[in-house]
């Protein structure tokens, strides 16, 4: 693959204990007993060089060719990054608006940044505020299902990526129109960027809303 490609992708990662901590595969997920209903599984659309992946992936999937299957062992560095100390920090318990109770274990939210309970006593809770597979190496089943070449398809395939479904799109020379409801504005100029960057010929982005009675 090149540097600016779309695809969509297969894959099974694993902990090196072989525990499986995220795959795009149902019949899978339900025969490995991790399926969870509230996961849609299916291959996920990525463009290559884009970030839409860690680096070890991104660097495999550059080597790789249409319909490869590859084993891809990732190193922290090349992976979620190692664990930080820092980042582990003590929260006073009054913290905790409501009647949450924190405990061993849960996951909790501070302005959009998620951590998880390590321990509680005193009236302190500590919190790991890590990515749970930081520090860890990985190993990736990966596969190169499809090379997305349509530009409207393109351009559906990264609001598919954000997990937005509902999207009409139609280009007109080198702008794009785009039909989508209650999208925040941080996210319209993220996917606006990446449309302008990455979908050959598109250097306008409009976003309508259309509301009915």
């Amino acid at each position: 693959m090149d540097k600016g490609d779309f695809i969509k992708i297969d894959y099974v990662g694993r902990l090196e204990s072989a525990e499986i901590f995220d795959l795009t595969n149902e019949e899978l997920a339900k025969k490995e007993k991790v399926y969870n209903p509230k996961i849609k599984y299916r291959p996920v659309p990525v463009i290559v060089g884009a970030g839409f992946v860690i680096p070890g992936l991104e660097r495999a999937l550059l080597e790789m060719k249409l319909n490869e299957k590859r084993t891809v062992e990732i190193k922290p560095e090349d992976g979620f990054g190692m664990r930080n100390p820092k980042l582990v920090k003590v929260v006073p318990r009054n913290a905790f608006k409501g009647d949450f109770e924190p405990k061993q274990g849960l996951v909790v939210d501070f302005s959009g940044i998620k951590g998880r309970i390590q321990s509680v006593s005193a009236g302190r809770v500590m919190v790991d505020f890590n990515n749970p597979l930081a520090g860890k190496k990985l190993k990736y089943e990966l596969e190169i299902r499809e090379r997305i070449e349509d530009p409207i398809k393109q351009v559906e395939s990264i609001f598919d990526f954000f997990g937005i479904e509902k999207v009409d799109v139609k280009i007109n020379e080198n702008m794009v129109d785009i039909e989508v409801k209650n999208l925040p504005a941080e996210l319209k100029k993220k996917i606006s960027s990446l449309v302008t960057e990455y979908v050959s010929g598109l250097n306008k982005v409009r976003f309508i809303e259309t509301y009915e009675k």
